[in-house]
């Protein structure tokens, strides 16, 4: 007998718009556990497995409620919520009816999030009220500055969420083609004001379909997810978890403390975050904590640190094969992927084990259903072992930015997505991650420094330092300033300031674990109290906060300056 993953995954009209619908037409059972929540949500206390039938009720619900306030299929709605539960919730509704839920970070700033609103051409507003009456935020260069607001008619606020209505007067399910935008998320905006990123029916769900061809993995019977509510990256992980009959719980917030609770409570056998969360565990002693359910760390966004990694992967346990069946071993496995808001998944992907050793920024080799290529700016592909710009061709590639043709067309190239990363290949095909574009230093002498493989080699070479940061000095724009989340103790505790003798050892074991061009170049090192590195909507440093002067106040910092720097 086929099986239900093997039915789903042949399935041409399945995608991410009509997952639940299509389970249930499989007969699946109404009882079978599906997701969960970490605040109380319609009714059902946090942490609280709905069954697949309460999923599909609650669902049916809102969906009523959001049709009687005028919703219709193609209408984009703006979401902003705080909660997992109501950016999953609002988003399968609005999935019924054939509307795009267009999911806003509720960690932007009001004028960031008022102006993205208004550039999306919204037809209403699930959110604050007050985001409406803000001046639209500039547009950091892409396409028109006029204010869109919906047409006519402006955006129309439906409230601050969407209730329950009856889910027996709930429409049917809109008949989603391919090509039928389900979803529009946003990038991260750390290189600048964030970019709204079409997600389709079929591309959203590309990736899911290679998955459900694969072999079951380990870890799949239950999952906890600190992945940011309103990124695509929880779209893709609700219906892969749906597709796979995996119990979830999502997280309202990705806190790396909240998800070692959650980890104690919930004993998920895979942990999904980015790799913010997995930074903010650095500093702390994973053997006092409970952590034996977890075998599989599944990161995604920015590819991860090795310090980082390794932090992780001396906890848990995982099974490997063997001739006489699987056999338990000590340590967890670390799945790493790099992906974007674009890509709509990752497309790279390595597992490291506690003996594993391929690091230095490696991110694998391209997944199966996706192509990849290293270019430079003319677009020809350069030599293995050279820089150059990262391209990538898959099917769960986004069709382009809502309501920005000039930002989508500047994004590809010959058939390709630039998806703004730095890259390099080896002879052998596997892909070393090195930057961002826009965060790359060019020194004075015309050297380009890499911020996020300098950051690497720090972690990697310093055990007293948990987390950094490179970035360039303001003032010189060729130097590079390094912030620190250091260990109490040799360093100093953050928010002391020290004398340029008691810290400048720990510049000099900075500098002695950097190439000697790189370790000339730094001026400072800068140790910030918890918070003062400016993040993204996502978890992710803001290196263009860094690049236009807004570092971490200098009355609350460590500051340990070159010598060269005082005269």
């Amino acid at each position: 007998m086929t099986s239900i993953r093997a039915r789903l995954a042949g399935d041409p009209d399945l995608g991410a718009g009509n997952t639940l619908e299509t389970l249930i037409r499989y007969g699946v059972r109404p009882d079978e556990p599906t997701i969960a929540f970490d605040t109380d949500v319609d009714g059902y206390p946090a942490g609280r497995l709905l069954t697949l039938g309460e999923l599909d009720r609650a669902v049916a619900a809102r969906a009523h409620w959001l049709h009687e306030a005028g919703v219709r299929p193609r209408d984009p709605v703006a979401v902003i919520a705080a909660t997992a539960a109501d950016n999953v919730l609002t988003f399968l509704a609005l999935a019924r009816l054939g509307a795009i839920a267009a999911l806003v970070n509720a960690r932007l700033t009001p004028e960031v999030a008022a102006g993205y609103i208004d550039r999306l051409g919204a037809t209403a507003l699930l959110g604050p009220r007050s985001l409406l009456g803000h001046t639209p935020a500039p547009r950091g260069g892409h396409g028109s500055s006029a204010p869109r607001g919906g047409g006519e008619q402006g955006v129309r606020w439906l409230g601050e969420n969407a209730p329950a209505g009856d889910p027996d007067q709930a429409p049917s399910h809109y008949r989603h083609h391919g090509s039928d935008p389900v979803a529009i998320t946003h990038s991260s905006g750390t290189t600048g004001v964030p970019k709204a990123v079409t997600g389709t029916h079929d591309s959203l769900f590309a990736a899911i379909r290679h998955r459900l061809t694969a072999p079951r993995a380990q870890g799949l019977d239950r999952w906890l997810s600190a992945l940011p509510a309103a990124h695509n990256s929880t779209l893709t992980i609700l219906n892969l978890a749906l597709c796979n009959r995996t119990e979830l719980l999502a997280l309202s917030t990705q806190d790396g403390m909240a998800a070692l609770t959650a980890i104690e409570e919930f004993r998920p056998g895979t942990v999904l975050g980015f790799a913010g969360t997995w930074s903010q565990l650095a500093g702390v002693d994973l053997a006092t904590r409970d952590l034996d359910s977890v075998r599989v760390w599944w990161n995604t966004g920015d590819s991860a640190h090795e310090a980082h990694i390794r932090h992780l992967t001396a906890t848990g346990r995982h099974q490997v094969p063997g001739v006489d069946g699987p056999t338990w071993r000590s340590g967890s496995v670390f799945v790493d992927n790099l992906g974007s808001s674009e890509l709509g998944h990752s497309v790279f992907s390595i597992t490291h084990r506690p003996d594993t050793s391929r690091y230095g920024r490696c991110v694998g080799r391209p997944d199966p259903y996706a192509e990849a290529a290293v270019l430079d700016p003319t677009g020809t592909p350069v030599p293995d072992g050279e820089p150059g710009m990262l391209a990538v061709r898959t099917p769960s590639m986004s069709p382009g930015y809502w309501n920005d043709s000039a930002a989508t067309y500047r994004s590809r190239v010959g058939g390709w997505l630039l998806t703004g990363d730095v890259v390099y290949r080896d002879p052998d095909g596997w892909y070393y991650h090195l930057d961002r574009v826009p965060d790359a230093i060019t020194l004075a002498d015309g050297t380009r420094v890499y911020t996020v493989l300098t950051e690497e080699r720090i972690l990697a070479g310093c055990p007293e330092v948990t987390d950094c940061t490179v970035a360039p000095t303001p003032d010189a724009g060729i130097q590079i300033l390094v912030h620190l989340t250091a260990n109490p103790g040799r360093a100093g505790t953050p928010g002391q300031t020290l004398p340029v003798e008691a810290g400048s050892d720990l510049l000099e074991v900075v500098r002695a674990v950097l190439d000697p061009v790189v370790a000339a170049a730094v001026r400072r090192v800068v140790v910030a109290a918890a918070g003062q590195i400016p993040l993204g909507a996502t978890g992710k440093v803001r290196k263009i906060a860094l690049r236009t002067g807004d570092a971490p106040d200098a009355a609350a910092r460590v500051v340990l300056t070159s010598p060269g720097e005082l005269s």
